[in-house]
Order: C-alpha cells, then structure tokens, then sequence
C-alpha cells in the first residue's frame, strides 16, 4: 500500500492511501492527477532507511514543484526561504538548542521565549 498526493495546478487537494493497482480500475474525470508520496520521506531523507521520495510527505495545501519533482509545505513566514535541496522552509536565525519552547516572532526576527 502507498499514499498518492492528488495535484491540481501545483497543489495537494487530497491524499489517499491505495494499491497501485487501485488506479488501473480508479475513473476520476476531475482536473488532476495522482502523484506518489512517501509517508516516512523528510527533507529528501527516508526515516526508515528506504529510498526517498520526493522530499517530503505530501499534505493537503502543500505544493507539489514539477521541476524538483518535490512537495514542500505552505511558507511559515514571509522571511523564510525555501531550501532547494530538502525542499523545508528555513528560518533566518537558528533555534535556540535548549530545553525551552520558542515562537518565531515575523516582526522581530527572533524567538521569543514562551514563559
């Protein structure tokens, strides 16, 4: 069983869970087409060990890039950029590495402590 990303104009609309041979009976006259994801695949990688696919799990809302043959998520803010070769938004300042919890802060540019 594998998940497939329904793509219509660049965007994940649904993601379903079939047999490949679900789509060799499967009529669907809608705009569209069905486009393999990988559920353990973040960042280009396989979280198991298998090969990934296309960066990342699709999500619905998510864009699927033709040309990175990728799915990446909406953009968080508008000051992070997107990473070509992981096709995940990146912050411009790294995330403090602590034990506390941190929210971006689009105004500032800076993690702002939750207390």
């Amino acid at each position: 069983m594998a998940h497939y990303a329904k793509i219509v104009e660049g965007k994940v609309i649904n993601v379903i869970r079939a047999d490949e041979s679900f789509f060799d009976t499967f009529y669907d006259d809608s705009p569209g087409e069905y486009i393999q994801t990988s559920y353990n695949t973040q960042g280009g990688e396989h979280k198991l060990g298998g090969t990934p696919l296309r960066k990342n799990f699709a999500g619905v809302g998510y864009t699927y890039d033709a040309t990175r043959d990728a799915f990446y998520g909406p953009q968080p803010y508008p000051s992070w950029t997107l990473d070509g070769s992981t096709c995940q938004w990146v912050c411009p300042v790294t995330h403090p590495d602590d034990d506390k919890v941190y929210n971006w802060n689009e105004t500032t540019q800076a993690w702002d402590e939750i207390t």
